[in-house]
């Protein structure tokens, strides 16, 4: 589909450009997000007459985005999860998570504006751009803990999994220990054995013991 670009977005233009995309981008995220028009004669023709406006208004959001992105800069924001002894998350954190979290901080942010290659699915503190405007992009911290006292205590640097990336310990089965403990034990006891032996003779000797007339 040919479509005429409302804002700049990076990987197909700037605003006022006519590209070509799919047919399923267009009709699923640049047309419903307002992004860009069909390239038809007359929206092109509709896009020229409110372009200085358009450029106006762009240019007010963007100011925004930068505003919003000074304060957003080093922040850490806390999503707390259900995670085995590992760190495993029992599930992930999403973008939606994610915008929720800092929606919670005091911060406006949709879905959309997060982006997140895959979800979060372990414990830790986790680098997420936050894109606020085609033209604005911030880098926030989001802190997944069990509870908040953990996440405070990643926040300090601790490491808060009970076992992580640690080889364990196993015991193996030697089929011929059995038979040296036994035969050390029976070395230990021969000496002892030597010497009552030797106590009873001496005692049985001093019974004996010629009578004198």
């Amino acid at each position: 589909m040919q479509i005429i670009l409302l804002e700049r977005i990076g990987h197909l233009g700037q605003m006022g450009d006519v590209v070509n995309v799919k047919n399923g981008y267009a009709r699923n995220y640049l047309l419903p997000q307002k992004k860009a028009l069909r390239a038809t004669k007359e929206n092109i023709a509709y896009f020229e007459t409110q372009r200085v406006q358009l450029v106006a208004d762009n240019l007010e959001h963007k100011n925004e985005a930068d505003s919003i992105a000074q304060k957003l800069a080093g922040q850490s924001f806390i999503a707390i999860r259900q995670a085995g002894d590992t760190g495993q998350l029992y599930g992930s954190v999403s973008t939606r998570d994610i915008s929720e979290a800092i929606t919670e901080g005091g911060f406006s942010i949709a879905r959309h504006q997060v982006v997140l290659n895959k979800p979060i699915k372990e414990l830790g503190l986790h680098e997420v751009a936050l894109q606020l405007h085609p033209e604005v992009a911030v880098d926030v911290t989001i802190n997944v803990a069990r509870t908040a006292d953990e996440a405070q205590r990643q926040a300090r640097g601790e490491d808060v999994t009970v076992i992580k990336d640690e080889e364990l310990d196993l015991e193996t089965f030697d089929p011929d220990a059995e038979d040296r403990e036994y035969g050390a034990d029976s070395a230990d006891e021969a000496p002892h054995q030597d010497a009552d032996e030797d106590s009873q003779a001496a005692a049985n000797g001093e019974d004996e013991q010629p009578k004198t007339e």
